[in-house]
């Protein structure tokens, strides 16, 4: 092995393993492919590599390099290496099988999961036709890692010679005469497309100059970088208080040990947690070794950007899906060069090609983002742990509203509890006033908001305080329905309602992206008394400037934050006072941290919790707890005001006293009658196809199959209808697993997908298999 944990360059006369990047069920193994001498030096464990694959040209990664035992000549040889330095550490590798025998999926789709686009090349194919006319075709493949290159202006002569050089030049000369004098009088070297531009010229202007020798033309690379020219206000450590110190110290001691430890920091918001994580990761910095961070995306926010860039500077570099391809992989080749030692970014930010790792961050580690919901199906905070373990350092897994599954290991002692119970400001938690919404309609109040609700935000406007508004739904409207026939506008492909747009008068389906304008009568029954039911953020924008003539509202959802920058630039309005009210979804709810925002509005709390899920009421009260945390973080108190249908529910209840504790209590009670998580652990298998009866008929043999041999104590429940029986025109159904004790269920579940693949090859039948779900919707 290397020191960057790679294995040697081969040798002459040795074999290479290589997975193919073909991620079908037959090609998921190991091929031997011999290694020419030209490559020897060059083919490392670790490679991406060109091979021939049947009559295709394809990517491949080298798993592995042995003397051969074969007949050399027997063997296609390895065409390209496609990197310089391998882009996968021993460790990726290792992690890459890990997750596919963990999550039941492909190899190859568990590698491409930890490399970043530009290095996923694509095959080709082109026909030519020869003198003959015969038709050929030829395949290739194109590699997309391309490296962004800027041209440079340097001055090469000293000013008293270009005073000669001057008088030398034709007269005609003047835009020649032009780009001297600009370079001598601002830079000696500079952008050539700033210089053109500055000297309203052209290329082959400057291209004389450099044919006389004057001026010299040269590429460089340029790094990539959305935060390159931004000053970022240099911090240093605040003190922390006595609870937080004694949670820095338990981390800092795994971290000197070097000693694999999972922590759960359980601390309310804004108990500082982020200090304790900008503190421990200084600790590591200072031991030479490298810290991944892992935010859901919605709380990557430029605030939480600006405090890691303050502490950290050049060090930190940030990953998030906002960046280009070019962006993202300059960020990746800054990793792997070991220019970065602080990777913070969302769920793909794991697999960041750090090679001495020293911690792992997980922040609102119970957020639903953390799982990936296409294969390889894996959540992060199980890898993060497999990393952690191969280098042997702490994981901190740190939230206000812990998952059930963390808060329960972490009381069996699996996970080590650190607790942080008390804000850092000295303030209290925020009182939370509920409403009830059925009494509003009851005495004649019709509107979206609660007498009590509408006082409080009067008394903000007056007083020059802020207020955020939560919603938990985009859109104008959840749904269009006729009031006399009682028709749905639905979705031709998928079995769920259109969501109605007022912006661009359209209704759209948010799983497939069906749109449709208006309609102003019924296609049922032809009425004209076609409404549009529910409150979408656009309908609560609306209904605030009506209310409230003259309020400053910033909307922030999805809609609103689709162009590159634009989340950025809506908090910064918001931080600056150029709005009243910032109103949003789930992206408001988490990490903002404003000092003016005094009231919190939760317009409909119930919209989650009636969800066909077992995971409703956790949510419910894990958002309702976050957005609450958003008022009264600083000097001024905070009050927030929940309206609701459904007041005495044990989730919202809880959430309005900030009692975390009560709510685990009575939702384990639940979770233990009903056999679900963290009880049972659960794996869902989704069977979808266009014919329904073929569909369920697949279904049936699946969960027979299993029935036979699985242990007497496991569950297969189903076949049944998705919640959502229909998308993209194919029929959905799905079968649950419960059980404790199953060492071999996915090398079981592997053998169903052998046992299926004419099925999935012949008849186009679509198998899903999910290990421990977060959303079975």
């Amino acid at each position: 092995m290397d020191h960057q944990g790679n294995e040697k360059p081969a040798a002459n006369g040795a074999v290479a393993e290589v997975i193919v990047d073909v991620p079908v069920l037959a090609t998921d193994k190991p091929y031997h492919y011999r290694i020419p001498p030209i490559l020897s030096g060059r083919v490392q464990t670790g490679s991406r590599v060109v091979i021939s694959f049947g009559p295709r040209k394809v990517q491949g990664y080298v798993i592995g390099i042995k003397t051969a035992e074969t007949d050399l000549d027997s063997l296609k040889e390895i065409e390209e290496v496609l990197d310089e330095k391998p882009p996968l550490t021993s460790e990726l590798l290792a992690l890459a099988e890990w997750m596919s025998k963990r999550y039941v999926c492909f190899r190859s789709t568990a590698i491409q999961a930890m490399l970043p686009g530009a290095l996923k090349a694509k095959p080709t194919k082109q026909v030519i036709y020869t003198a003959s006319g015969e038709k050929r075709v030829v395949y290739g493949l194109e590699d997309h890692n391309k490296t962004k290159h800027i041209s440079y202006v340097t001055l090469l002569q000293q000013e008293e010679k270009l005073l000669q050089l001057l008088e030398e030049l034709p007269k005609q000369a003047s835009k020649q005469r032009a780009v001297i004098h600009y370079l001598v009088g601002h830079k000696h070297k500079m952008r050539l497309d700033e210089l053109l531009k500055a000297c309203q010229t052209t290329r082959a202007t400057v291209q004389s100059l450099q044919d006389k020798g004057i001026v010299k033309i040269t590429k460089e690379e340029e790094i990539r970088d959305p935060y390159r020219g931004r000053a970022f206000v240099k911090t240093a450590p605040l003190p922390l208080t006595p609870a937080q110190e004694q949670v820095y110290h338990r981390i800092v001691q795994a971290i000197e040990e070097e000693q694999h430890q999972t922590f759960l920091l359980h601390g309310v918001t804004g108990s500082g947690k982020t200090e304790v994580y900008l503190q421990a990761i200084a600790r590591v910095l200072e031991k030479g070794r490298e810290v991944i961070v892992l935010v859901p995306e919605i709380s990557l926010t430029p605030q939480m950007v600006e405090r890691f860039k303050g502490r950290f500077g050049e060090q930190v570099v940030v990953v998030h899906s906002r960046l280009s391809a070019g962006e993202r992989y300059d960020a990746w080749r800054k990793i792997r060069d070991g220019k970065a030692r602080v990777v913070i970014g969302a769920r793909s930010a794991l697999f960041a090609p750090v090679e001495r790792l020293g911690l792992i961050i997980i922040d609102e580690e119970h957020e639903s983002s953390y799982k990936q919901e296409e294969s390889p199906r894996y959540h992060a905070r199980d890898v993060a742990i497999f990393r952690a373990q191969y280098h042997q350092a702490p994981v901190i897994l740190g939230s206000a509203t812990p998952s059930l599954e963390s808060y329960a290991r972490a009381r069996k002692n699996i996970y080590t509890l650190l607790p942080l119970k008390q804000r850092v400001h000295g303030q209290g938690l925020p009182p939370v006033e509920v409403v009830d919404m059925r009494q509003e309609l009851e005495s004649g109040n019709r509107t979206l908001f609660s007498r009590y609700l509408y006082h409080k935000i009067e008394e903000r406007l007056q007083r020059n305080e802020q207020i955020v508004l939560f919603l938990n739904r985009r859109g104008f409207s959840t749904f269009v329905m006729c009031r006399d026939c009682g028709f749905v506008l639905q979705c031709p492909h998928c079995e769920i309602s259109l969501t109605y747009h007022k912006v661009n008068h359209t209704c759209r389906c948010h799983y497939c992206g069906y749109t449709e304008q208006t309609l102003s009568y019924c296609p049922h029954c032809q009425s004209k008394h076609i409404r549009f039911f529910g409150t979408g953020t656009q309908k609560v924008e609306e209904a605030l400037s009506q209310a409230f003539p003259g309020i400053r509202v910033i909307r922030m959802d999805v809609d609103t934050t689709r162009r590159k920058g634009a989340h950025e630039k809506l908090l910064n309005a918001f931080r600056e006072h150029q709005a009243d009210c910032l109103l949003g979804t789930q992206m408001i709810a988490k990490g903002l941290d404003f000092d003016n925002v005094t009231l919190v509005g939760v317009i409909a709390a119930d919209s989650l919790l009636h969800l066909p899920d077992f995971r409703a009421a956790e949510r419910t009260f894990q958002l309702l707890t976050q957005v609450s945390g958003r008022a009264g973080r600083y000097h001024k108190p905070g009050e927030v005001v929940v309206q609701t249908y459904t007041p005495d529910h044990y989730s919202i209840r809880c959430a309005s006293q900030h009692d975390y504790h009560t709510f685990y209590e009575q939702e384990m009670r639940y979770r233990y009658q009903k056999g679900y998580p963290p009880f049972y652990y659960l794996s869902l298998l989704l069977f979808t196809h266009e014919d329904l009866t073929y569909c369920i008929k697949s279904a049936e043999e699946a969960a027979s199959w299993l029935k036979a041999r699985l242990s007497k104590e496991s569950i297969v429940l189903g076949p049944v209808a998705a919640p959502i029986p229909r998308i993209k025109d194919r029929y959905r159904y799905q079968c649950m697993i419960k059980y404790r004790n199953e060492p071999k269920l996915s090398q079981l579940l592997m053998e169903l997908m052998n046992q299926m693949q004419p099925q999935i090859i012949k008849n186009h039948l679509q198998l899903q298999i999910d290990m421990e779900p977060q959303a079975i919707l």
